[in-house]
């Protein structure tokens, strides 16, 4: 135990930046859902006509699919976290585009998780009207994704195959 430990410390000394951001993504997440929570569980507001703050729980994942499988979700988002603990070290040597890309996922996922555990479902507020109602934690989630696609991109671009 007391060798898990120090390694854990280890980690946090030489990965400060890492948990600095990731602390500030999941307190982004928490502090616009408790005031959505606050605000507008009774009303809309409608900031443009293309955008409005309208609170939705989603007891699904993206796009409104497997509604009312957050047990499932729940295992789901902690296996896929804890894949990408097990795997930081590897998936990170690929670079600082992936290693920031993983922390925005992680970020996304942890605050939709707090959510599923804290609450039942998950808190979407920000409504762009053509597309499903969405949160901040889903922003991270995607921005990460897209670090981790443009990171395969170039390189790719990098370290072209060689041909047989």
């Amino acid at each position: 135990m007391r060798k898990a430990l120090n390694a854990v410390f280890t980690w946090s000394r030489a990965n400060k930046a890492v948990l600095i951001v990731l602390v500030l993504l999941l307190a982004l997440d928490r502090i616009s859902k408790r005031l959505t929570l606050e605000f507008l569980t009774d009303k809309d507001i409608i900031v443009a006509p293309f955008f409005h703050l309208r609170y939705v729980q989603n007891t699904g994942a993206a796009f409104g699919i497997m509604q009312g499988g957050n047990l499932i979700l729940i295992l789901l988002t902690l296996i896929i976290i804890g894949y990408l603990i097990k795997c930081w070290k590897e998936l990170c040597a690929y670079g600082p585009l992936v290693k920031w890309g993983l922390v925005f996922i992680l970020g996304g996922a942890l605050g939709n998780l707090y959510d599923r555990i804290a609450l039942g479902f998950v808190v979407d507020f920000l409504d762009f009207r053509v597309w499903p109602v969405f949160n901040a934690a889903d922003s991270f989630i995607t921005v990460g994704g897209v670090m981790l696609a443009l990171a395969l991109l170039f390189h790719r671009e990098a370290h072209p195959r060689e041909e047989k």
